[in-house]
């Protein structure tokens, strides 16, 4: 069997670690079913964000703590692309980097609870993921 190829956005991560419910299901369900990549500007912002949200006392020392061994735990398993291409399609620049991301692994799903990520539409895509899912956790969940 084929697996379905993602790559997860960083605030998926952040919830499903920190508070569980629909993006923890979704990422339990990536991590045992799908292949998941990450790029070198993915890997840079899983490691960076929670230290931000622990300075800024937006996460509590405990809960800084099971981001980082839950992010530790998922990259584990992630695969390491190298985009060979930039993407310049998102509102927000730094989000590209999940775009670029899904191009080099031929990712079938980008999973993100950012609204402005999710009002992609298709047609703003180059052919190369026109057949890329752009989706929410809850979503995922009934697409996988």
């Amino acid at each position: 069997m084929i697996k379905k190829r993602i790559v997860i956005d960083t605030s998926v991560l952040v919830s499903a670690f920190v508070f569980g419910r629909k993006p923890e299901e979704a990422v339990r369900m990536a991590f045992a079913t799908t292949e998941i990549y990450v790029s070198l500007k993915i890997l840079s912002e899983y490691r960076e964000t929670p230290r931000e949200l622990k300075e800024t006392g937006k996460i509590t020392p405990y809960q800084f703590e099971l981001l980082v061994e839950g992010i530790a735990t998922f990259v584990s398993r992630a695969k390491l692309v190298f985009p060979r291409k930039q993407l310049f399609i998102c509102a927000d620049k730094e989000d590209n980097m999940f775009l670029d991301c899904c191009l080099e692994s031929n990712a079938d799903f980008l999973i993100t609870g950012d609204k402005k990520i999710l009002n992609i539409r298709n047609t703003d895509l180059p052919d190369e993921l026109k057949n890329l899912k752009i989706v929410n956790p809850a979503q995922f969940l009934k697409l996988i």
